[in-house]
């Protein structure tokens, strides 16, 4: 028998119609994010977001968040010799990321940058450096905001700010004044209460030293445990109180820190979550007694952007993943992309991708100008207040259903693990979870309301600014009027969901391309939409959202 070229041995291996690895890709190349960057008052960073893109997107970058998070944190206990010594062990992946965020001034650095915009630059940094691993980008949130928590006791912040915000990545339990850089984490919610932190039991006694404290308690959820200090909450004698925990004592004992075990959670696998036990644990008091939770406030706010910026960035990164695919792969006797129903699917995908990265560069412009002192007003500080938890139940919350259908995007190649998109899908839902879940969001936009003098009006002013541009989020905004006067808790969540679309859709309105605008307010708010993503009008410029929104071929 004659060998033709079809029956060769070897044919039935070879590999067609599927797409070439997406790495080595610029993470940066998002026109939006670009837009908002320079809208936001930091287009002075441009050049640094495009280089760190373009290193986000890279083969050792997309390697690295590969590693950290197939090898997971481990638990040390105890020493060879019996110490206590309550350490975990990471890959050097992790570590890898870990010195390329804080380097790059993700963490703590923009409270020691004197330039207009450092919060804008350091968040759109979030959205490009997020695709790589979102797991390192705890530790790195909690040092960003533990910053102006701190600053409540000015002689604390004198010692530890500058460490902080140092763009040294020095890892290991030492004396924190002997390192070149810290990390910071916190330890607010416990078994019994969760994100009710007024019935924790932790307790905090305090010496004959001024200020100083022993806390007896355990937390429940406390992530990164190799940083270096923690923010917790403690009741002292006069209340519910704020206090800095360091894991090294300044005589170079180990403060008392027992992790009892580590967290086995569904996703964030590369991160490490513990429940620490004190006992005697040094401690010291920020700011007053029983002030705890307005102390510590800050540090939530800030993180709750955080959670919006990683939500953003999970969002932009799965949509390059199915672009990318679709753009490779044939079916039917065509591209994908070329198919008109996978066209409206990553269209209407790119819509909600678009809308949270500008609201979230809107955010971190807010806190920029409110947390420098250029807010004469007040006005951005109040914006910020009830913005930042619309965004954080709202994004959050698309999330895990974008993740979803973007997976659905690359077929069964998106339920393999080595396609990176199951580890996407699994990150999605926690960004919902920290820092408040979606219900105690929707009540702090009613609390808000009620108690913030400014919040409501700080909002209608923003959507204001879109009045007239199109009818739909004209009758979004008329219906938001009448429902405030009504609103409740069992509302809230549909109350909290029309503020944040109209948000949206008014930045879009005012600075995204005319299909975009039309398309998002079409369907999110004029009703010509259906239930799941790809459902899209006719009359929806398709090529024009995607041209816009997908990365150039490589």
């Amino acid at each position: 028998m004659v060998l033709t070229p079809e029956h060769e041995p070897y044919a039935t291996h070879d590999v067609t119609n599927q797409p070439p690895p997406l790495a080595p890709y610029d993470a940066s190349e998002d026109a939006a994010l670009f837009e908002g960057l320079r809208r936001e008052g930091a287009g002075w960073a441009e050049d640094d977001i495009r280089r760190l893109g373009r290193e986000a997107g890279g083969v050792a970058a997309q390697e690295w968040s590969d590693q950290a998070n197939r090898r997971e944190p481990e638990l040390r206990t105890h020493d060879r010799y019996g110490h206590r010594v309550d350490e975990v062990d990471f890959h050097p992946s992790w570590h890898d990321l870990m010195r390329v965020a804080v380097a790059e001034g993700l963490a703590a650095a923009p409270w020691a940058d004197d330039r207009k915009g450092a919060h804008v630059a350091r968040t759109a940094g979030g959205l490009v450096w997020g695709h790589t691993d979102a797991g390192h980008g705890c530790p790195t949130s909690m040092t960003y905001a533990a910053v102006p928590t701190l600053r409540a006791q000015p002689d604390l912040a004198k010692i530890y700010e500058p460490l902080l915000t140092s763009r040294e990545y020095d890892p290991g339990l030492r004396v924190p004044s002997e390192k070149r850089g810290l990390l910071a984490g916190m330890g607010m919610t416990e078994k019994q209460g969760g994100s009710d932190v007024r019935t924790n039991t932790t307790t905090a006694a305090p010496t004959a030293e001024p200020g100083v404290y022993t806390l007896r308690g355990h937390k429940w959820f406390t992530s990164a445990p190799m940083c270096d200090v923690f923010l917790v909450l403690a009741h002292a004698p006069g209340g519910l109180s704020c206090f800095l925990v360091p894991r090294i004592l300044p005589d170079g004992t180990r403060n008392t820190f027992r992790i009892q075990r580590l967290k086995e959670k569904l996703g964030n696998r590369s991160n490490a979550s513990c429940e620490p036990e004190f006992d005697g644990t040094v401690a010291w008091l920020v700011g007053p007694e029983g002030r705890g939770v307005k102390t510590i406030i800050e540090m939530v706010n800030c993180t709750r952007l955080d959670c919006v910026m990683m939500s953003a960035a999970l969002m932009r990164k799965t949509l390059v993943e199915a672009g990318h695919h679709a753009r490779h792969r044939s079916a039917f006797g065509a591209r994908l992309l070329d198919q008109p129903l996978m066209r409206n699917v990553l269209a209407d995908l790119a819509l909600e991708s678009e809308a949270a990265t500008t609201l979230t560069l809107r955010l971190a412009g807010a806190a920029d100008r409110a947390v420098r002192g250029d807010d004469g007003s007040g006005a951005e500080a109040a914006f910020r207040r009830i913005a930042t938890a619309v965004g954080k139940y709202w994004v959050t919350k698309r999330g895990p259903a974008f993740t979803a259908e973007a997976l659905e995007c690359l077929g069964g190649n998106g339920y393999v693990e080595e396609s990176g998109m199951p580890r996407h899908y699994r990150e999605a839902p926690l960004l919902s979870i920290w820092e408040g879940s979606g219900n105690v969001n929707a009540l702090d936009v009613l609390r808000a309301l009620g108690k913030e003098q400014g919040a409501a009006e700080a909002l209608f002013d923003e959507l204001a600014l879109a009045q007239g541009a199109d009818a739909r989020l004209d009758a979004a905004v008329t219906r938001l009027k009448v429902m405030l006067p009504k609103a409740s808790q069992t509302g809230a969540r549909r109350l909290v969901e029309l503020m944040a679309v109209a948000l949206q859709a008014s930045l879009l309105v005012r600075h995204a391309p005319a299909a975009v605008a039309d398309a998002f307010c079409a369907t999110r708010l004029g009703g010509d939409w259906g239930h799941a993503f790809g459902t899209l009008p006719d009359g929806a410029d398709l090529g024009g959202i995607l041209d816009r929104a997908l990365p150039a071929p490589h």
